[in-house]
């Protein structure tokens, strides 16, 4: 069986609703954290992970995601003509740091309807599903590389994990488990549970936009019926590859900033900002003055 992981898929077909007006006209994956796209610090979290074949589930103003990604040979002559090299790595970059692919999601029916759109990039393979909403930081190994590793290990869809407290589980999801595999932070996973009532929720743990997972999702997603929302939704499918082939719930090392809220993208500016070189003691000192 192959157990390597050199393929994701990362879905970013949504509307971005909350951040309108700004969303009208460029997608919500290109909101900056300083001067980087969020979309391009989620693929260099793959890109680190060993990954280098990339697909996008794109949708709304997909031209704008895909030029990032392409050469921008007007603006690099312009920056090579004037010795400005950094700034002339930054543009090149995206364009070389990996294989990208694009597909188009037509209609928005749900999580798993665009996962069901990457079934002949991913070939038979397994391969890693990174959701824009959900940037990742850890200062060692990256998340989604982390749970490569646990599937490489083991064998078994891996989903990426935190405990978010019985108070806020049911904004998300619900792991159910049987048993503990690995030092408090990997479980067998028994069931999921999309956004469940407070008294109904078995554990805090939340499921939080990284997975990896074999090729045989595809064919559950095939027979799914329509679930939360009256859409297809991938949380269904990973219960359903639980009751199966089993699946393994793991409490991720990191930090998880939430792009789809607009506290969560404050947040995110605020500590990428703290940790900049040339900015985190300026910006330090000024936050010391607000509070």
């Amino acid at each position: 069986m192959q157990n390597k992981v050199r393929k994701a898929v990362i879905p970013v077909a949504g509307y971005g609703t909350r951040f309108l007006p700004f969303t009208k006209a460029v997608p919500k994956p290109m909101l900056p954290i300083l001067n980087k796209p969020a979309l391009q610090i989620i693929s260099e979290e793959v890109v680190e992970s060993g990954i280098k074949d990339i697909l996008f589930v794109v949708g709304y103003k997909k031209e704008i995601l895909e030029s990032h990604f392409k050469s921008a040979p007007e603006l690099e002559e312009v920056l090579s003509e004037k010795g400005k090299t950094e700034f002339l790595k930054s543009v090149e970059y995206p364009t070389n740091m990996a294989n990208f692919s694009f597909v188009l999601q037509e209609e928005q029916s749900g999580t798993a309807s665009a996962i069901a759109l990457a079934e002949d990039f991913v070939a038979g393979e397994p391969f890693a599903v990174l959701f824009g909403d959900d940037v990742m930081y850890n200062e060692g190994k990256p998340v989604i590389g982390q749970l490569c590793e646990k599937y490489e290990k083991y064998g078994k869809t891996v989903i990426g994990c935190k405990r978010v407290g019985m108070d806020q589980v049911s904004k998300y999801a619900a792991i159910e488990f049987d048993k503990v595999i690995e030092d408090g932070r990997l479980f067998n996973m028994t069931k999921v549970t999309e956004k469940p009532k407070r008294e109904e929720a078995k554990s805090d743990l939340a499921p939080l936009g990284r997975y990896v997972c074999p090729s045989e999702i595809f064919d559950i997603i095939r027979n799914l019926g329509r679930g939360a929302n009256g859409e297809y939704q991938f949380t269904d499918a990973l219960d359903e590859i639980a009751k199966g082939s089993g699946a393994l719930a793991y409490v991720f090392e990191g930090t998880r900033y939430d792009m789809g809220d607009r506290l969560g993208y404050l947040k995110a500016n605020i500590e990428y900002g703290l940790r900049d070189e040339e900015l985190g003691e300026k910006l330090k000192e000024y936050l010391k003055t607000l509070v």
